[in-house]
């Protein structure tokens, strides 16, 4: 085929999709009702409970890294954002999200496709006109557009809104899961420093409880203690064999537990602590005023423009109102003979206007009206709900840290209280004063007053993570992994992914 058909259909491509493009722009007015922000009823500060009214401060929320002091912790949590499978498919989801916001964003603009084909059939003779039997082929070739929406009353700019939305409600409901993953890493890491502090002093306590049934059994070979107290220290034994089982079982899965979360085996380098003692204390997170604090909540952004695709959803089943003026045009080259389709004289063009105005669909338009704003209804109280769900979250974490403050110290003067009773009782029974079940049961009194105050300053580290995420985390402005801000640009559309 010579150069000169190709140029012409080149041209003939050209002219079309800028015929196309000069009607994108002839689109009408937006039916979406305005939109206000809810205003759910919410007390002027945090409600801290007997404890007393939380101080308040005006400061903006750290990043998790000046909240993490501890080294290990850290590289723990950097491992699980980048290898955790629940936030990998959050961010596949903002990447789905996007693709299908791009795709209702096309609908704005003719779809321009080039087309060939041919048409080929026999006529019989008793059907022929001639009385002769014939073939007949024809040819075409072109570019156009079929079926393009004039959007004057705004239908597909609204569905197309809608998407944007939930594009960015879904890159909200990752950065809850990004801010979720981050406390479940803090707290699965102080959860197993703390039971293998327990596992140490079930050990330690069993190898006590085998001493003193050692120095029991030579008491009763010697006739200075009975058969009851040899029977009284066996079963303190064994109550602590079981114990550091118990204690054995619970590190092995916590181990599981925080491998899950990183997305790859755990290696002893990865968690070295022993002890609560070997995780450095988790920073304090200042607490700012209601109104800043929960509009910052990744699932209190996320309800909003869950609300806010909702209402944009309104204008587009108020659109079927109205009429629909469709456009469908071609223009090319046709020809009954495959040589003669780029010669002069061949050229087509076609043009299709159609307009539908909605006469009676039995109620159907105003039911999708109703069944929008209803929808719409629904996700206000959805958004209210959340915003007063985040108020209790972080009022219950604030009066709870301060709780476990007194409670902490309270537990550490206990564990003084019992230690001393246990030396006491020690040397009573040594000296044949009291008998074994008084040693037995402040000995009893003194392990448990140990395993609370670990599980007390377990929960006092794990409140400042409860409290972190509460607050909404206060990421300033870093990207997910593997993807950007969700945010629209000048065009409405979403801004392009970012490097990780």
């Amino acid at each position: 085929m010579s150069t000169t058909p190709m140029r012409r259909a080149a041209r003939l491509a050209a002219v079309a999709a800028l015929a196309a493009l000069a009607l994108a722009p002839l689109n009408g007015c937006s039916l979406i009702p305005e939109y206000h922000r809810p205003a759910p009823d919410l007390p002027a500060a945090w409600n801290a409970g007997a404890a007393g009214q939380a101080s308040l401060s005006a400061a903006q929320p750290q990043d998790w890294r000046q909240v993490v002091a501890d080294a290990p912790m850290a590289r723990l949590i950097d491992l699980a954002l980048s290898n955790n499978r629940d936030l990998r498919v959050a961010v596949l989801q903002i990447e789905k999200a996007r693709a299908q916001h791009a795709i209702a964003r096309a609908d704005l603009f003719p779809h321009i496709d080039a087309s060939g084909g041919a048409d080929m059939g026999r006529t019989s003779a008793p059907l022929s006109t001639t009385g002769d039997a014939y073939t007949s082929h024809a040819y075409s070739v072109g570019v156009g557009f079929s079926s393009f929406e004039l959007d004057l009353f705004g239908r597909i700019r609204s569905l197309k809104e809608q998407a944007l939305e939930q594009y960015l409600s879904t890159d909200a409901a990752a950065r809850s899961v990004q801010l979720t993953l981050v406390a479940e890493v803090g707290q699965a890491y102080l959860t197993l420093a703390a039971d293998r502090e327990q596992l140490d002093l079930a050990r330690e306590i069993l190898e006590t409880e085998r001493a003193s049934f050692a120095v029991v059994q030579s008491r009763y070979d010697n006739g200075i203690a009975g058969e009851l107290d040899v029977a009284q220290a066996q079963t303190t034994v064994d109550t602590a064999r079981v114990n550091v089982a118990a204690a054995e079982a619970r590190v092995t899965a916590d181990e599981n537990t925080l491998a899950l979360l990183l997305g790859m085996p755990l290696t002893p380098d990865l968690a070295p602590a022993r002890k609560l003692a070997d995780v450095a204390p988790l920073a304090d997170v200042p607490a700012g005023l209601p109104s800043e604090v929960l509009a910052r909540r990744p699932d209190v952004v996320e309800a909003e423009h869950s609300l806010k695709a909702a209402n944009a959803n309104i204008g587009a089943a108020r659109a079927e109102y109205f009429p629909r003026i469709g456009l469908t045009a071609s223009y090319g080259n046709a020809s009954t003979e495959m040589n003669d389709l780029f010669r002069a004289g061949s050229r087509t063009w076609s043009f299709v206007p159609q307009a539908t105005l909605p006469i009676f669909h039995a109620g159907a338009i105003r039911a999708g009206v109703e069944s929008a704003e209803a929808e719409r209804d629904i996700q206000v109280a959805q958004y209210e709900k959340t915003v007063q769900t985040a108020f209790k979250e972080v009022s219950d974490a604030l009066a709870q840290g301060t709780s476990l403050a007194t409670q902490a110290e309270a537990q550490a003067s206990l564990v003084r209280a019992t230690g001393k009773a246990y030396d006491l009782s020690t040397q009573r029974y040594e000296r044949g004063v009291d008998g074994y079940l008084s040693k037995l049961d402040a000995q009893r009194s003194h392990a448990t007053a140990r395993q609370t105050l670990i599980s007390v300053l377990l929960s006092r580290q794990s409140n400042r993570l409860t409290l972190f995420k509460a607050l909404g985390g206060g990421w300033n402005g870093e990207p997910m992994p593997g993807t950007g801000h969700a945010q629209a640009n000048e065009t409405g559309s979403p801004a392009p992914a970012a490097a990780n």
